[in-house]
């Protein structure tokens, strides 16, 4: 791969660092809007006319299939990091199901094997039309098209959503494929929801943060081991009745009627299509040596993700949907022209500014020129402790840049967004002032060594916590009054912004090239305020030079 050119108007004094506000997006400035709420004395003195505007972050602008699909963290940090807009997991998988190819593939023929010798075929994922994780419609039409190529035990282990979708919405769900269980039942076939749980609690996940929660998934769909219910829908209103209050995301694991633990010969379709959550179970089930929980019994099933989780370890080993080829992200690009870069966070988002950044691959691309940075998070639920790890991240960050090694550097602070799902208001403001407060202390820094601050966000959350109607207005209840609780991400823009002292005088953000923008255009900005041309592959810099 050929050096990038020196660019011949623009040169930086000091590091370019790029902050991802995680979640803190652009909202209506009104009741519903903790950033707005929030303190936010920092980034009101950064938002200056000339060197700022507001990007798009969900749909097409980041590869979802329409732009009434809410962006999110991994299709936001794809973009961000590749600089160009891919078909993204929930696109390519209703594709591959629209043209067949997915029950043409190889993969889904082993899985129908071994349904069709007297195995039992589970399906576990998400349940939940979210369009983050999964989607319910791609689970109706494997469970359809199983029971035409004679499947004649077809299981679902419900993960419960109340994070991408309403906090409180799992039955709505529960009853959607409850309907189309029932419409193949009628054909002599066993097929029922068997066990579950609230996402946030049994087995979803990510970056080994949590794998209790993993371990409880094991024993709930795979021992199936647990409290029991005679429904899906008799487990969630019971831990309601004793939890009142609690979100779909928290509920507790169930199972179904008897113990219908997985057997010998059955075959298991994990039908997430993304993958920070799914990586886990699914070393769970392929990993011959594991260590990280006592399995008890690993039946020999044939394990399936929908797609291939992790592509440098080749997570899970058996897949159904290619996932996207991100060719020649940014990393990569500042590798090959020896562009010392830092990439840190903390857990919950540092896969985000290295593993999705860097276009779905685990490893450094120059361990020589990068250097990455993990900050452990809490093991705490969010809304109590909202400043998170937000100031040992910047802490470090401040060390690294002062060191004088990095020219770029990436940092996302994870607070707007992980808070923001909680759906806990008041939590999520103090959220979003942290992130304030480390700005101003990163802003201070950046000036010190005469860098350039860029300021942005992957999608929005924090902005929007609370459902509104089709003309826009905040639902309420209609017993008390209050406002509707939303914990998803939201369709809204995201602020961009450039904080350049020493030198912002010499160039502006064109706004014919901002309108319409997405955070893919983020790539160039920054590849050109490092002071290089951007390859012509990218979406355009955002930049007009004097």
């Amino acid at each position: 791969m050929s050096s990038l050119a020196k660019h011949s108007r623009h040169a930086p004094l000091g590091p370019v660092v790029l902050v991802v506000m995680d979640g803190v997006g652009r909202g209506a400035g009104d009741e519903a809007d903790a950033v707005t709420l929030a303190a936010t004395p920092t980034l009101d003195r950064l938002w200056v006319p000339g060197v700022r505007t507001e990007l798009l972050a969900h749909g097409k602008a980041v590869g979802l299939p329409s732009d009434d699909d809410m962006g999110n963290s991994e299709v936001g940090h794809n973009a961000l990091g590749a600089g160009k807009i891919y078909a993204q997991g929930a696109k390519l998988v209703a594709r591959a199901i629209d043209n067949g190819s997915l029950f043409d593939g190889a993969v889904w023929h082993q899985v129908i094997d071994r349904g069709a010798r007297g195995g039992a075929v589970h399906f576990l994922g998400l349940l939940s039309d979210g369009g983050v994780h999964s989607n319910i419609a791609h689970l109706e039409a494997m469970l359809r098209a199983a029971a035409s190529k004679g499947c004649k035990k077809l299981y679902v282990h419900a993960l419960l959503d109340g994070r991408d979708v309403a906090p409180t919405s799992a039955l709505i769900y529960i009853d959607r494929i409850e309907g189309v269980l029932a419409e193949l039942r009628t054909s002599q076939i066993d097929a029922r929801i068997i066990s579950g749980g609230g996402r946030m609690f049994v087995t979803m996940d990510r970056y080994e943060a949590d794998w209790a929660m993993v371990e409880r998934g094991w024993h709930t769909h795979v021992l199936g081991l647990g409290m029991a219910f005679s429904s899906a829908t008799d487990a969630v209103l019971a831990a309601r009745s004793a939890k009142p209050g609690i979100i779909d995301q928290d509920l507790p694991p169930f199972i179904v009627g008897s113990s219908t633990p997985m057997a010998d010969g059955d075959a298991v379709v994990m039908f997430n299509f993304r993958g920070d959550r799914a990586i886990e179970i699914s070393r769970a089930f392929d990993d011959v040596v594991f260590e990280k929980f006592d399995r008890r019994r690993r039946p020999d099933v044939f394990y399936a993700g929908m797609m291939e989780y992790d592509g440098d370890a080749h997570i899970p080993k058996h897949y159904l949907v290619t996932p996207p080829a991100i060719e020649r992200p940014m990393g990569e690009l500042l590798a090959a022209s020896h562009i010392s870069q830092l990439a840190i966070s903390e857990t919950q988002k540092y896969g985000h500014v290295t593993y999705f950044w860097n276009g779905n691959r685990s490893g450094m691309f120059d361990s020589e020129t990068e250097t990455y940075v993990e900050i452990h998070s809490d093991n705490v639920p969010f809304e109590q402790r909202p400043w998170m790890k937000a100031a040992e991240i910047t802490d470090r960050l401040i060390a690294e840049l002062r060191t004088g090694k990095h020219r770029f550097a990436r940092v996302n602070y994870p607070n707007g967004d992980m808070v923001g799902h909680t759906g806990v208001f008041e939590a999520t403001v103090l959220a979003v002032a942290t992130v304030d407060l480390q700005l101003a202390r990163l802003a201070k820094v950046v000036e010190e060594l005469q860098g350039i601050l860029v300021v942005t966000a992957d999608h929005g959350n924090a902005e929007e916590m609370m459902q509104r109607d089709k003309a826009g207005r905040v639902q309420r209840d209609k017993q008390t009054g209050q406002p509707v609780v939303k914990t998803s991400h939201s369709l809204n823009p995201v602020p961009f912004m450039i904080h350049d002292p020493a030198r912002s005088d010499r160039y502006e953000i064109d706004p014919a090239r901002a309108s319409g923008a997405g955070i893919a255009n983020v790539t160039a900005t920054c590849i050109e305020l490092l002071g290089f041309v951007p390859p012509d592959d990218l979406e355009p810099s955002l930049l007009r030079f004097k």
